[in-house]
């Protein structure tokens, strides 16, 4: 999240995939990534919010998946098979204005920061991109009196949402000799509070809350979501220390997502970071195991209470255009609580460009100060790459969790957006949401407003 100096850096246009295992190197269909050319698209990946001082509760606060420029998060980035926009039967067509060319499948080409000014480095990365958006109405569970709820929770304001950077050395152990690496982000906006270590001791304390707890003034603060040292071996990696968790399918970095707004699920089940260890073992080209322990839900450098939990699963190519991935916590997750938690993603390539994700995730905690808490969410995602420059995407969802009262409420949310992207560096993304539920008298009972509402958001995302 930082301003611009000069920009070079290639904004992901884009392949149409998701979710399978690092070992598939997973992320999400046509983000917005900064990857320079010939490289690899990377990831990224986020986490939830704790009970406030006195007993309220936050209904989790988000979770990262932080766009890693040289490596993805447990899903894979699956080719779409897009390459050339003609393989879409897009149409494309050339311009010309007065000496100017102009067509809408070329995007020109990417600008890398480091490339301009360190361009015979090769040894350390760095880049970053910048998140400026509107929308008219909060992102639901939120409103004016329970900011922080959600993402997207200043409206009829034009917010700078992230102002992303990242340093990296990527551990390369492919010749199979042993080599070192590591990883720090730091972002300034709007999300930061979102992914901040929320779920350290006296995280909600002016000045007490420790790493990035508490590094906030107003709506906006700063935030350094990862900070890790790895190692990696031929076919062997592992990190230690503050890295976002590899659950789930959307991620914090507006680089990795298709849409402007972020899911109930994300937000409300599912860990954002972790602090801890994390090993990952390609056993095959189609089989990605993880394995690690970390000390609870959204930590960072500290442990809340007893936090002490399992972090593990595999992602695998279960079918030629089919992957799935599951991960898993389980044992003390800290601020949420003696509980389970898992991340199930399947990732559908309907054809060269279209993808179909089906995502179900499922928490079950005793979240302290709180109530014994079952989420279940089950997220459905459809986008088609018209061409290089422009993508359709749709999402459903349906999300289902004990409240307050301790009763159980259904919610529901309807999304469809747009990526048109003008060139390599820079996407833009207007949507229009309907949340909805059909238990409307609970919320109002617990918000006192009305829950049935539409949003219309847009964004722009320069990476470099």
């Amino acid at each position: 999240m930082l301003r611009k100096l000069t920009f070079c850096t290639a904004l992901v246009a884009g392949s149409i995939s998701i979710p399978a295992a690092r070992a598939i190197e997973l992320v999400q269909p046509e983000l917005v990534a900064p990857v320079r050319p010939g490289e690899q698209t990377p990831s990224m990946q986020p986490a939830n919010a704790p009970p406030r001082p006195g007993g309220e509760v936050r209904l989790q606060a988000p979770r990262p998946m932080i766009v890693q420029s040289h490596e993805a998060a447990p899903h894979a980035l699956l080719a779409s098979g897009c390459e050339a926009c003609e393989s879409c039967d897009s149409g494309c067509s050339t311009y010309n204005y007065g000496g100017w060319t102009l067509d809408n499948c070329s995007l020109g080409e990417a600008w890398a920061l480091e490339d301009c000014l360190t361009p015979c480095c090769d040894t350390t990365n760095y880049g970053g991109w910048v998140s400026i958006g509107y929308h008219n109405n909060f992102e639901r569970l939120s409103d004016e009196n329970t900011q922080g709820l959600s993402f997207n929770d200043r409206p009829d304001n034009l917010n700078l949402h992230q102002a992303w950077l990242y340093f990296e050395r990527v551990a390369n152990g492919d010749d199979g000799c042993a080599d070192w690496g590591y990883r720090f982000d730091i972002m300034y906006g709007l999300d930061a509070q979102k992914t901040q270590s929320y779920g350290n001791p006296r995280a909600f304390t002016p000045n007490q809350g420790r790493w990035d707890a508490s590094l906030d003034h107003g709506a906006y603060g700063w935030a350094m979501p990862q900070a890790y040292l790895e190692y990696a071996q031929g076919d062997l990696r592992v990190k230690a220390g503050h890295f976002y968790t590899p659950l789930g399918y959307e991620v914090v970095q507006a680089t990795g997502n298709f849409f402007y707004s972020h899911s109930l699920t994300f937000f409300n089940s599912e860990p954002f970071t972790h602090t801890g260890m994390l090993a990952t073992y390609k056993v095959s080209d189609g089989v990605t195991l993880y394995g690690g322990w970390t000390l609870g839900w959204d930590t960072g450098f500290d442990q809340f209470g007893g936090g002490s939990n399992f972090l593990g699963g595999f992602s695998a190519t279960v079918a030629e255009d089919v992957t799935y991935t599951y991960l898993a916590t389980a044992g003390d997750l800290g601020w949420r609580g003696e509980g389970y938690s898992h991340s199930n993603v399947l990732n559908f390539k309907l054809s060269d460009c279209l993808t179909y994700i089906l995502q179900s995730d499922y928490v079950n905690a005793n979240t302290p100060a709180a109530f014994d808490n079952e989420d279940l969410g089950i997220n459905q995602y459809l986008i088609y790459k018209l061409n290089d420059r422009w993508s359709l995407g749709s999402r459903m969802e349906w999300w289902k969790s004990n409240n307050p009262t301790g009763a159980a409420a259904s919610y529901y949310e309807l999304t469809g957006g747009i990526n048109y992207r003008p060139h390599a560096n820079l996407v833009i993304r207007p949507e229009v949401r309907y949340d909805w539920t059909p238990s409307n008298q609970a919320y109002e009972g617990l918000f006192g407003v009305d829950y049935n509402q539409f949003v219309f958001g847009i964004d722009a995302v320069l990476s470099f």
